[in-house]
């Protein structure tokens, strides 16, 4: 076996790129965000910044995971830790791209969850990330850092809500970066401090979401529960029971929300996030979706989507959520829906449950009038015969939500904060 043979890593996968390419084309549009400025002969000159490239040039580096001792080279992290991660990797996404709700979940949440963690970590900015939490450790503890840390945001995207979006009716189809596990808050401008050099927002921030395109038409959108609930809080307030490395409350498939069809601006808006977080590269099929920016209606980071670009729909949230398991043979387990365990503090809240109740009542109307009484994203309803899907609130409901979203609007502030987060008219 050649020494050379793990040299040539890559940090987003080649059967991940390939997703992203339509049947029957080989290469992609490669632009450089940040290209060099060379000097050969006395001339100095800037590298094209747009490359049509196949998977095998793209998002790669030689030498990214082999350490070394000495004179010595080792590349195992390649061949065996991330060798694993990518064998796994493929099924799992394309379940989650698959995703429907007669299926079955099999393992694909155990190693999804996982591989997006490691994802997260494996490119050159969540390398340097680490680096940087280690004060400036050499590459080799860097590396060793990684492995050890891999499972760290797992438990927070655990205890999430989940929602698989869709593009099929846009034009535009997802675009795919040099850190593609993208985490984006509001308040987190691009030149903010929370966004400068290696660092993302931190995704245990309340209003961070954490997204990962699946495939052109299907991306999955983590947002924290809290935030679902409570929109009105501090942004960069931390979520209930923040801490990594706990054991997560129990994940429940039947709060997965699906068939949420985004609008064309809607995919561009994430395009434009995903491109503003990236690194240095970002790749697609077709060398326009690369220029998102030059089709919006308004770029103001707090403003895309009004507000609300990767918001679940909050009509189907709740308050509360305890959950408790028992087990063959005795002895049970409790958690509350933040991942408290009984004797935790926080795990009975009052004060929390009522300000999450009520904020949640106001959402639920703002929402209604907003979008209508047609959900943007659906549960599987097990109240109804046969496990039916309910597309929508009923006209009472809808007509109830509105009388008290006008009511709210007379609130003292409460116009000026929503013409804050909208895009220009």
């Amino acid at each position: 076996m050649s020494n050379d043979e793990y040299k040539h890593n890559h940090y987003v996968p080649e059967w991940y790129q390939k997703r992203f390419l339509p049947e029957g084309q080989s290469k992609q549009f490669y632009l450089d965000l940040r290209p060099e400025t060379m000097t050969q002969g006395g001339h100095t000159y800037t590298r094209r910044d747009l490359l049509h490239w196949g998977p095998r040039q793209c998002f790669a580096q030689d030498d990214l995971y082999t350490t070394k001792w000495g004179e010595s080279e080792n590349r195992d992290i390649e061949k065996f830790f991330f060798g694993r991660f990518d064998t796994e990797g493929p099924s799992a996404v394309q379940f989650w791209s698959d995703f429907e709700f007669n299926g079955t979940a099999d393992d694909a949440f155990s190693t999804l969850v996982p591989y997006m963690s490691v994802q997260k970590l494996r490119t050159p900015k969540g390398l340097g990330w680490l680096h940087t939490l280690q004060g400036g450790s050499d590459k080799n503890a860097t590396l060793h850092r990684l492995q050890k840390l891999q499972n760290i945001f797992c438990n927070i995207w655990g205890e999430a809500v989940w929602q698989i979006a869709d593009a099929r009716n846009s034009p535009t189809k997802f675009i795919i970066s040099d850190h593609p596990v993208v985490a984006y808050n509001r308040e987190c401008f691009p030149v903010s401090k929370w966004c400068r050099g290696f660092n993302d927002p931190d995704i245990r921030f309340a209003a961070t979401h954490t997204y990962f395109p699946l495939s052109p038409d299907k991306i999955l959108i983590l947002t924290n529960l809290s935030w679902a609930r409570d929109p009105f809080q501090n942004p960069l307030k931390l979520r209930p029971n923040p801490q990594y490395f706990r054991q997560a409350a129990m994940f429940s498939m039947l709060d997965i929300q699906h068939h949420r069809y985004l609008t064309e601006e809607e995919v561009l808006e994430i395009n434009y996030v995903t491109k503003k977080s990236a690194f240095r590269y970002i790749a697609a099929p077709r060398k326009e979706w690369l220029y998102p920016e030059r089709h919006l209606r308004s770029t103001h980071w707090r403003k895309l989507g009004d507000g609300y670009l990767l918001m679940p729909e909050p009509r189907h949230l709740y308050g509360g959520g305890t959950m408790y398991a028992g087990f063959t043979g005795g002895g049970s387990e409790s958690w509350s829906e933040y991942g408290h365990k009984p004797w935790d503090e926080g795990y009975e809240d009052k004060e929390r449950d009522d300000r999450e109740w009520d904020a949640m009542d106001r959402f639920k109307a703002e929402w209604s009038a907003t979008y209508g009484p047609e959900y943007r994203g659906v549960l599987i309803d097990h109240g109804f015969p046969k496990q039916k899907i309910r597309w929508g609130t009923g006209d009472e409901y809808y007509q109830s939500d509105c009388v008290r979203d006008r009511e709210t609007l007379r609130r003292p502030g409460e116009k000026a904060r929503r013409r804050r987060l909208q895009r220009r008219r």
